[in-house]
């Protein structure tokens, strides 16, 4: 990567080595109206609706559930029906100062902003999923962003060659904004737990010292926008994700009624969805959110995901809370390690590994 230029001999078969490769350095170096490489395209993809009135969830304001009154139980009845009909929400006062913020969209910039042979000192290695770069899909086909992934809680599991060895402004700025999102993640839980009537004990035991994952992404312009995706349609196969987008461009698109709909993010919002670990601890009530994100033809868009998810001991499956004779599990009961191992194995697109976690009729003696 060396070379001034990438050359379709680049993107052979034989020759493309995703371990090394970058998307915002092929932008960069490419002529204005490239060929998008092989390994990125993308056809047959559907086109969002042409609605007039696009629907959007409603906005949650956390200022108004952290009120002891009538506005809270508003609030709150508003967060339950959006987490029913929606699965997803942006989040409005979330108590997370603009002053870190802004510090956190400088440092992320500045690490796109490195030379390419920097970031590769945090490359995905060869069996992992933390690092720098991306993995191919199940369809042979990568997606048209770079992205630094990496596992921030437990402590013992954050990888030797990832967070330790970001630059110090860096680090330190992350591990800032990671305190303020446990302590956002919590109150929400919180709250939709109270929604759901799930005991307390039960709601904070499912994510006590849990998995937490940042995802950093950075999806550069690219010439033919319909011809790639940022990222595939899926759902979130975790608890919750919070998700910050850091410089104003949007590109997330969500699944309605069959149809997609662009997702027009405020910029003093977080966007919040139910993963598919809620739907099933909900029993169903809560429906994780189908997305994905299409790229923009003139500007990169840059964002900041957080995952959580219950701890590796924790088992999966519906809360004690909500089953009884008239109301049985709707999906199965597995540990988390078999859950990331099946998911890992299945390597499924949109909904359908929710699909598998599903109890069938005849499971339930019907």
């Amino acid at each position: 990567m060396g070379s001034s230029s990438y050359t379709e001999d680049d993107f052979s078969t034989s020759a493309f080595d995703p371990s090394t490769f970058s998307v915002q350095e092929l932008v960069k170096l490419a002529a204005p109206d490239f060929s998008i490489p092989q390994p990125f395209v993308r056809i047959n993809q559907q086109p969002p609706s042409l609605s007039v009135t696009t629907p959007l969830p409603p906005t949650i304001d956390l200022s108004r559930l952290l009120l002891e009154d009538d506005h809270q139980n508003l609030e709150l009845h508003k967060l339950h029906s959006t987490c029913q009909d929606w699965g997803i929400f942006q989040l409005v006062n979330h108590g997370v100062s603009s002053s870190l913020l802004e510090k956190l969209k400088h440092e992320v910039e500045e690490f796109y902003r490195l030379p390419l042979e920097e970031k590769l000192k945090y490359k995905i290695g060869e069996r992992g999923w933390e690092g720098y770069g991306r993995r191919m899909r199940a369809d042979g086909k990568y997606d048209w962003v770079d992205t630094l992934n990496i596992i921030t809680n437990p402590l013992h599991r954050r990888s030797p060659h990832v967070f330790p060895q970001l630059r110090p402004p860096l680090r330190s700025t992350m591990e800032c904004y990671l305190s303020e999102l446990q302590k956002l993640a919590t109150k929400l839980i919180g709250f939709m737990g109270k929604a759901l009537k799930i005991k307390e004990k039960e709601m904070m035991e499912l994510f006590d010292d849990g998995l937490q994952a940042v995802k950093m992404a950075y999806y550069p312009p690219c010439p033919h926008p319909e011809s790639v995706m940022g990222l595939i349609p899926h759902s979130d196969m975790t608890l919750l994700t919070i998700l910050h987008q850091l410089n104003g461009v949007d590109g997330l698109e969500i699944k309605k009624n069959g149809l997609w709909f662009p997702f027009n993010v405020n910029p003093d919002a977080f966007v919040v969805n139910v993963g598919d670990i809620f739907e099933i601890f909900s029993n169903g009530v809560y429906h994780s959110v189908e997305h994905k994100v299409t790229c923009n033809k003139e500007r990169e868009r840059i964002t900041v995901t957080f995952n959580l998810s219950p701890n590796f001991e924790a088992e999966v499956g519906p809360s004690s809370s909500l089953i009884n004779a008239g109301n049985l599990p709707l999906f199965r009961r597995v540990g988390m390690k078999d859950y990331f191992k099946q998911f890992s194995t299945l390597k499924v697109y949109g909904k359908k590994y929710l699909d598998y976690m599903r109890i069938q009729p005849s499971e339930n003696g019907d």
